[in-house]
């Protein structure tokens, strides 16, 4: 029992340590046998040096007793081990990263938010439809710069690959229309074997919270003072016809006109407001409709004739042969072409012509230009004229009944219709409008 459990502590050493049996794996006779021949050996040299001994003339009794020390250390010597070469580690297995983010793409493809997903490098591994809607193709493979050249966005892109810790900004894109986005990026572990880890990019659009906070705060800044002076005519000539003019007639005809205008004045001013603010909300929506410029010209021509003729201008149309089709929204684009045309009328009525030429060349874009010929605008106005209630004469601007928000819906529409709006000015000789298509 006792030499049993030696025997079976010292082979659980022996396999703690790393060492292992030579006889482990040997059969009963063969261990045997093996190691007899081991004891034997000993033997046969304990024989060798007992015949030494008598033929040196040594006694039996020292012979006997080499002889059975030579027994005692055969039968008491461990078992003979060696040590077992150190297993050669496996080389790991190559990662399928198609077969891990195969899963995780179906998911994020029913989403319509744009989420990029990059490795450890940063370079781009997956990008999901509505990605690639908003923000562009990316180059699958590629670091991520090739596509993003935000600093702020790389930066926080390296902070959380070196921390493994979410991160977040507020990052705004102005091309090709003004987007705010809250940028995020977050570590995925797929939990595979591989123990790979990958990095979720995700770009929440908040455009539509900021434009309402800014409505919000435009319409008390401005719309409230545009509308603070006609109410305030409008309460001074309902007490004066309450009280001294109660019985002048004369006088409350007057008055009673003079209040039709700021009322009218009033609604246009609600109307353009509402205008522009369904026009922001929509901004970042091309229009796909094919609009022919030519007969929507003619159109608009044909309505401002009226007011054309009230104030002596004549508004002449210089328009090519055949069709001039360009993606728009064909009321928007009445709305942009009777803005500029309407302005072109009362600001250069000095002038008494308008022209409105179109020009549509193979190498060229389409271009509409109005053109005044009355005093011009000063150099220092010209960058500021699209800003909302910016006027260059505050008095001519409410004496010709405007409302300081047509040129900014001229530029919200153009914006939608990716065009560009070029002004060009020069003191007494006129100001041109050009669209660029």
């Amino acid at each position: 029992m006792n030499s049993g459990y030696h025997a079976d502590s010292y082979v659980r050493t022996c396999e703690q340590s790393g060492e292992a049996h030579l006889n482990d794996d040997l059969s009963f006779p063969k261990r045997f046998f093996r190691r007899l021949s081991h004891e034997g050996a000993i033997l046969l040299l304990a024989t060798l040096i007992g015949a030494l001994a008598l033929a040196e003339g040594v006694g039996k009794f020292i012979v006997a007793g080499i002889w059975l020390m030579a027994v005692l250390v055969a039968m008491l010597r461990p078992p003979f081990v060696i040590k077992a070469e150190a297993p050669v580690a496996a080389e790991p297995a190559p990662v399928d990263t198609d077969a891990l983010l195969r899963p995780l793409a179906a998911g994020l493809a029913a989403l319509d938010m744009p989420v990029l997903v990059i490795g450890s490098d940063a370079s781009l591994l997956l990008q999901n439809p509505a990605a690639e809607k908003a923000l562009g193709a990316f180059p699958l493979g590629a670091h991520i710069s090739a596509k993003l050249r935000s600093p702020v966005i790389l930066d926080m892109i390296r902070e959380t690959i070196a921390t493994r810790t979410p991160n977040q900004i507020e990052h705004s894109e102005r091309l090709p229309s003004e987007r705010v986005y809250i940028v995020r990026i977050a570590p995925v572990d797929l939990q595979q074997p591989a123990s790979q880890t990958f990095f979720m990019l995700s770009f929440r659009d908040i455009s539509e919270l900021r434009l309402i906070d800014r409505m919000r705060s435009d319409f008390v800044a401005n719309a409230s003072h545009e509308l603070r002076t006609p109410l305030a005519s409008l309460r001074g000539f309902i007490e004066t016809i309450q009280g001294p003019a109660r019985n002048d007639a004369k006088a409350q005809a007057r008055f009673l006109g003079i209040m039709f205008d700021q009322t009218t004045r009033m609604s246009r001013l609600v109307d353009d407001l509402l205008s522009l603010s369904r026009l922001e909300l929509k901004s970042h929506i091309a229009p796909d409709q094919k609009v022919d410029l030519v007969p929507l010209l003619g159109h608009v021509r044909d309505s401002l004739q009226p007011l054309a003729g009230d104030l002596d201008v004549t508004i002449n149309l210089h328009l090519p042969q055949g069709k001039v089709e360009v993606l728009g929204d064909r009321d928007e684009l009445v709305q942009v072409f009777e803005n500029l045309i309407e302005n072109a009328c009362k600001y250069g009525q000095e002038g008494k012509v308008v022209d409105v030429s179109l020009h549509n060349g193979t190498a060229q874009a389409v271009e509409v230009t109005v053109s005044d010929h009355g005093p011009g605008i000063p150099s220092e106005h010209v960058p500021r004229l699209t800003e909302r209630f910016y006027r260059v004469s505050v008095e001519d601007s409410r004496s010709k009944k405007g409302t300081g928000l047509g040129l900014a819906i001229v530029k919200h529409i153009l914006t939608r219709h990716r065009a560009r709006l070029i002004v060009k000015s020069e003191v007494g000789k006129g100001t041109d409008f050009t669209v660029r298509f």
